[in-house]
């Protein structure tokens, strides 16, 4: 992994709505999806070369499409074309069977 981000939320406690800083009772949550290829980067060791673009598991593919067509990240979003589609799948797919050693289908 080559780096992930996790995104947090904060439940209030009853009383703590105006707070400004965590208070007893508020709790902190996680919101999101984690440690997928949705939220971090994948690399594979084996490849790794510091200073280069890395071949990775990740949404970046899409990204770059989307950078490619120039996409002023507005919405809507353009729709993507099935070669990008299906490229993302087997990057995911990838992902999972390096990681886990199983396949999806």
């Amino acid at each position: 992994m080559a780096d992930t981000k996790f995104e947090f939320g904060l439940v209030r406690a009853p009383g703590h709505e105006e707070a400004t800083d965590l208070e007893d009772g508020d709790e902190l949550i996680l919101i999101d999806e984690a440690l997928t290829s949705d939220s971090s980067r994948f690399w594979p060791e084996a490849t790794y070369r510091p200073g280069q673009a890395q071949p990775s598991f990740d949404k970046q593919f899409v990204r770059d499409h989307l950078d490619a067509v120039k996409w002023n990240r507005q919405p809507p979003a353009p729709v993507l074309p099935d070669s990008v589609i299906a490229k993302t799948r087997e990057k995911y797919l990838e992902a999972y069977r390096l990681l886990t050693g199983g396949q999806l289908s």
